[in-house]
């Protein structure tokens, strides 16, 4: 049977698009796939020999190790050092007996019902005990498993760098039953350090410090050269309870290494030299194969005024005051004419700014925007550092090619592994800075722009948020050259599942937070990100896969910098991430992880999905026609099958209830009245599938957005749910409409680039690896990008028939004017979000005591959202007075095609006016809302939101 052909489809049910999840059959899980973010896209093109650890097995019989002849057992690795005395394996002895066996230069094998080529036999003790409470924390997918006590004799930190197994005897002498071994337990037991890791510099020395309790042997191959050349000098590390060091002279500095490690790896039965670089890396060569030495605190590194930046850093009094946008580096500059050709897709494109680029920029933090969110600009796979390597595809010639073509895809797919663009999202070194960004790869300079830009951001008024994937690894085993830290210590950093295979859930290479020494490189990354490159915040990719307690101690960690000790205000650095909750992890399948629900109470950010399946309707895994509320559910319907009208309006009332959940900051224990008139909690509002829809215990704990570089972006989604027939007007203004409630939203707005000026991918739904051509940014606002062929096939090509159809009708792209009423909207609403601390509102008790929703019940107007917002007044008892222009807000969201009344006796007699942004503002369609103080009627225009203000009398 192929490998192809032995591929398991693991289903979906977690919300983002940037991985296609699988399940191989342990016995085929392959040593090392070279391949890109989204899981098993180039699955089909393994070789043979990425299976060497089933070389021997009956690959037709599936997974189960009962179909596995004994001699191929030690292929796995099922039992669990959890700590020194214990070992936990989920097998009966019954009558027989349990062996421990070591061989260092890996020999063990299975032949005649015996174990041979060990030099260690050690006999382990059966227990019925049941494992320890500290062990089941840590490890609660074992808890069940038979405990084994090793003898307290036993020289276990000599025993842990041999090749491991333990096996069964049955009363007669014959071997039943073999494994490998799993370690992580007993080396955070007997290994755990908090000592120098990395190259450290002191007077005249470096010092190398690398932790690798099971090799056997290490050395630096130090070099003068990136590339080429022979070690000047080979260095033999000297080992001291697990850490490796040697020191050096201070004239290193600049030079280059390498580890070679001897160490066992279970991947292939065998003590392999690997050669690899130092996890803690802080500079690497342009072909990523050497780490260079450098001192990060050396001046020649600093920018002008660097060492000043955290006194000049823009103002930031709470977390509430945040909104954030999400940008791709390439993207901002690739296709800016106005940058010199040399740097765009870099860092220093930050720099030039009057550029079209960081204008744009300006505009959006004058309007409010306070964070720039950067995609991946760690060291990753799947763009080659040097420039001079990349393939290009001539876009003139595209340019000439029909909006609905398929040619387009073909020549953007055809180079897209070798050009200058992805994602991100293939980590190899989590603290260096990305060499492709660099004007130089090579040497320092990658450190020297990254701060240019940092320093650049802050200083048109933006901080910076970086995009970082701890939850997994591009690469693993002892051959592939992007492996790292598996080559270092094999088995530990990554988490591995019941068999001793390797987790792929994240998409590949899963690591695992939850051993003490990964969670400790996570949290010195952060410090080093913070400290040594001044960034702002963090967004975690895929964070419910790392355990809350990393993510609260990582939290803690950075907001413990400070400017006088650190040259950073710590409690500044705000913390946000993807919280869904779904393979080994769900449930707290290795612990209590970083979901959603967990991290309530934390402080830490998690990404609404519930407002954004709302508003657009479905969900990234859905039908793509499905409906939501601003997209014309019930009201402007497609030819989706929503069922009855009954049920269309239905769903429509249920997606109402989720958005004012997440407009009050998705807040659980919010108390609001549902689309049947009962009054209920936040968290007693359930999704489709029954599960709550708020999780949040205080406002910053909520990311609201409606799109991100995952799936199809705003305007694209919106062109694809919407009826055929509907104007480019009315798509335009839909899109207005979606990001008026995320901007008018409690809680921490979150919006993707190009939001704001109608952004297409041409319908692409995964642009990860679309190269340039599919994810432009046009700052001249001359094009959206809309219709430039048919999306990539591979992600695609299911949704063509009705993507072609879109694309070809003229009619759905819209022009310059489009462009620039929207990117007006989108400032405006923005605008008023900071025209008052009402839309920022600090404390759940503060939200609960101001915001109200009106147009709720089974009488409500359909297609229509009503919230308030109340201040007091200086002196007066009850409410504090927070805005000292507007006691009294009414927003109002129409995403009805026609004009909307709604009246309310609770609004009558207010001093309302139109907020004075919207009154001086282009679009005139809002200029026509009115409200009738006697009546309390309001009425609003189609597609339109509408913001009403009570200004305080003078």
């Amino acid at each position: 049977m192929s490998l192809w052909h032995s591929v398991t489809p693991l289903s979906t049910t977690f919300k983002t698009s940037e991985c296609t999840r699988i399940n191989l059959p342990t016995q085929l899980l392959p040593v090392s796939i070279t391949r890109r973010r989204l899981g098993a896209r180039h699955i089909h093109k393994l070789s043979a020999s990425s299976t060497v650890r089933c070389s021997a097995m009956a690959i037709d019989e599936g997974p189960t190790s009962s179909y596995l002849q004994l001699q191929d057992s030690l292929l796995y690795s099922q039992a669990f050092w959890v700590s020194k005395s214990i070992i936990a394996w989920n097998v009966n002895v019954g009558d027989g007996s349990c062996y421990l066996y070591g061989s260092k230069n890996a020999a063990l094998s299975v032949a005649n019902d015996q174990i041979q080529g060990g030099e260690v036999k050690i006999k382990l003790q059966a227990s019925a005990d049941r494992l320890p409470e500290h062990v089941i924390e840590k490890f609660p997918h074992v808890q069940d498993y038979k405990v084994f006590k090793v003898p307290p004799a036993l020289d276990v930190k000599s025993l842990l760098k041999y090749q491991l197994a333990v096996a069964i005897f049955s009363s007669d002498g014959k071997c039943t039953s073999v494994t490998g071994m799993q370690l992580p337990g007993v080396l955070d037991e007997l290994f755990s350090y908090e000592g120098p890791l990395g190259a450290i510099f002191t007077n005249d020395v470096v010092s190398l410090y690398l932790w690798a309790p099971t090799a056997q042997a290490v050395r630096a191959f130090i070099y003068r050269d990136p590339t080429g050349g022979h070690p000047l000098e080979v260095v033999q590390l000297e080992e001291f309870n697990g850490v490796w060091s040697a020191k050096g002279p201070r004239t290193w500095e600049g030079y280059c290494y390498v580890y070679e490690v001897s160490v066992y790896h279970p991947s292939t039965l065998r003590v392999e030299k690997c050669i690899a670089n130092d996890p803690y890396a802080r500079g690497i060569s342009a072909d990523g194969r050497r780490t260079l030495i450098v001192d990060l605190d050396s001046g020649t590194l600093k920018p002008e005024r660097w060492d000043n930046l955290a006194d000049e850093k823009p103002n930031l009094l709470s977390f509430s005051d945040i909104s954030i946008y999400e940008l791709h580096v390439r993207d901002f500059s690739a296709s800016d004419t106005t940058i010199p050709s040399d740097v765009r897709g870099g860092y220093l494109a930050f720099t030039f700014l009057d550029s079209a680029g960081m204008l744009h920029l300006k505009r959006l933090s004058c309007a409010g925007i306070t964070h720039i969110h950067l995609l991946p600009t760690f060291q990753f796979a799947g763009v080659d550092d040097e420039k001079d390597k990349w393939k290009n595809v001539d876009f003139k010639m595209l340019e000439s090619l029909p909006p609905d073509s398929d040619k387009q895809q073909y020549h953007i797919t055809a180079i897209q592994n070798e050009d200058g663009y992805n994602w991100g999202y293939n980590p190899v070194l989590w603290g260096v800075p990305k060499g492709s960004y660099a004007s130089n790869p090579n040497g320092s300079c990658r450190i020297i722009e990254f701060r240019k830009m940092v320093q650049a951001i802050n200083s048109i008024g933006l901080r910076v948020v970086l995009d970082v994937v701890y939850n997994h690894l591009h690469a693993s085993g002892p051959y592939d050259e992007n492996s790292v830290l598996d080559k270092i210590v094999p088995g530990y950093y990554l988490r591995r599942n019941a068999d001793g295979f390797i987790e792929h859930s994240t998409c590949i290479n899963n690591t695992a937070s939850e051993h003490f020494m990964v969670e400790r490189l996570i949290i010195d990354d952060l410090l080093c990100w913070a400290t040594h490159f001044k960034v702002d915040g963090f967004r975690f990719d895929l964070m419910g896969h790392i355990m809350k307690r990393t993510m609260v101690k990582a939290r803690s960690m950075l907001h413990k910098l400070s400017k006088e000790k650190n040259g950073v205000d710590g409690p500044r650095i705000y913390v946000y991430g993807e919280g869904w909750d779904f393979g080994e992890v769900s449930k707290n399948g290795r612990g209590i992880n970083a979901s959603q629900f967990n991290i309530s109470g934390t402080g830490i950010g998690s990404f609404n999905d519930r407002i954004r399946d709302a508003m657009l309707g479905g969900s990234p895994f859905g039908h793509p026609l499905q409906q939501g509320f601003v997209t014309g559910l019930s009201l402007e319907p497609n030819d989706y099958d929503n069922g009855t009208k009954s049920d269309a309006e239905h769903l429509l009332a249920v997606s109402k209830d989720h958005i004012l959940v997440g407009m009050a900051a998705n807040l659980k224990d919010l108390v609001l009245t549902n689309y049947e008139g009962q009054e209920v909690k936040g968290c007693e509002v359930s999704t489709h599938d029954g599960a709550p829809v708020a999780y949040a215990s205080c406002p910053i704990e909520t990311v609201n957005y409606v799109s991100a570089h995952d799936n199809e972006t705003l305007f694209d989604i919106v062109s694809l749910k919407t009826p055929t027939k509907l104007s480019v007007d009315a798509r335009c203004r839909m899109n207005h409409l979606a990001t008026s409630v995320i901007a008018l939203s409690q809680g921490i707005p979150f919006f993707h680039s190009g939001d704001e000026i109608l952004r297409s991918k041409s319908l692409d739904r995964d642009s990860y690896n679309s190269g340039d051509w599919f994810n432009r940014l046009d700052f001249s606002y001359t094009s959206n990008n809309w219709g430039v062929g048919l999306p990539p096939k591979e992600k695609n090509e299911k949704s063509w028939s009705i993507i072609k159809t879109r694309l070809a009708d003229p009619s759905f792209k819209p022009q310059k004017s489009h462009i620039l009423a929207a990117l007006e909207n989108f400032s405006s609403f923005l605008s008023i979000r900071y025209s008052s601390p009402l839309f920022r509102l600090r404390t759940t008790n503060s939200i609960q005591a101001r915001v109200r929703f009106h147009n709720n019940g089974p009488s409500w107007v359909p297609g229509v959202i009503v919230m308030s917002i109340e201040d007091g007044y200086e002196a007066v008892p009850g409410l504090s007075q927070l805005d000292p222009i507007y006691s009294y807000i009414v927003v109002i969201i129409n995403a009805r095609p026609t004009d909307a009344l709604f009246t309310s006796p609770a609004l009558r007699g207010r001093n309302l006016n139109l907020h004075p942004i919207q009154m001086s503002s282009t679009d005139d369609i809002v200029k026509d809302s009115t409200y009738d103080s006697s009546s309390g009627c309001f009425r609003i225009p189609a597609r339109t939101t509408s913001v009403f203000v009570e200004p305080r009398e003078a």
